[in-house]
């Protein structure tokens, strides 16, 4: 083969390739199938983990402001007296919110407490005095534990704004109610839940590819390099 023929085949296979990369569609999205829980509402799409939100702020309320307002009559400390109050009125404020949001975005949510709750009640309804008030505090605080993890996760990642502001205002609360339990110095943290153990990273290396150059131009690029190769190879074998 002569120069001329070498250089001619060389660009020619370049061409090819490269209207093959340019007629090649880019790589289908692998999109999951909509999940039949998601509806389509005037403030963005609503999820079931919006709706488990207002169902769980909803529970939450049903029992622990009937607890608070317990606290008047069955509290020992005037600091578990004081917060028992605090706890019960944003409780009731919240659960007005509740009903607002369930009602606009047509989500059903509970009137009664669960069968768990129900029973936390009662355990308070058979004390008085200093065992009242370390029970409270004790139940309060776990419980509050639990609905702060949901409520932040969901704030992080609902895609409805309406959910997305009531989330907003629901960590504020549970927040603020988690530091009145715990000013009361009875709460013991060692019978608390243990924090979740962090993921591990992963390992880039396995990875799925998230930037760099895209798979059809390397090889366009790797084919330029061959037939450059060819045509240099061409050249030094059969110099002008």
């Amino acid at each position: 083969m002569n120069i001329r023929r070498a250089r001619t085949a060389a660009l020619a296979a370049v061409a090819v390739l490269a209207a093959a990369v340019a007629l090649t569609p880019p790589p289908a999205a692998h999109a999951e199938e909509p999940d039949p829980g998601w509806t389509v509402t005037e403030s963005g799409p609503l999820g079931p983990a919006d709706r488990d939100l207002l169902v769980r702020v909803r529970l939450a309320g049903l029992w622990e402001a009937p607890a608070g307002k317990q606290a008047q009559d069955r509290a020992r400390g005037e600091k578990v007296k004081e917060i028992g109050h605090h706890i019960s009125a944003e409780h009731i404020a919240l659960d007005a919110e509740v009903l607002k949001v369930a009602a606009q975005l047509q989500v059903a949510v509970p009137d009664r407490p669960n069968a768990e709750q129900q029973g936390w009640l009662d355990e308070l309804n058979g004390l008085r005095g200093e065992a009242w008030d370390n029970v409270f505090i004790a139940r309060l605080r776990v419980a509050h534990g639990k609905v702060f993890s949901v409520v932040a996760a969901v704030r992080a990642g609902t895609r409805n704004e309406v959910i997305r502001e009531f989330a907003q205002k629901a960590v504020t609360i549970v927040m603020r109610h988690m530091t009145y339990l715990e000013s009361t110095g009875l709460v013991d943290y060692n019978s608390l839940p243990a924090p979740p153990t962090p993921a591990a990273a992963p390992n880039s290396a396995a990875g799925p590819r998230t930037g760099g150059t895209p798979e059809p131009m390397i090889w366009l690029i790797l084919a330029t390099s061959l037939a450059v190769g060819a045509v240099t190879a061409a050249r030094v074998r059969h110099p002008r």
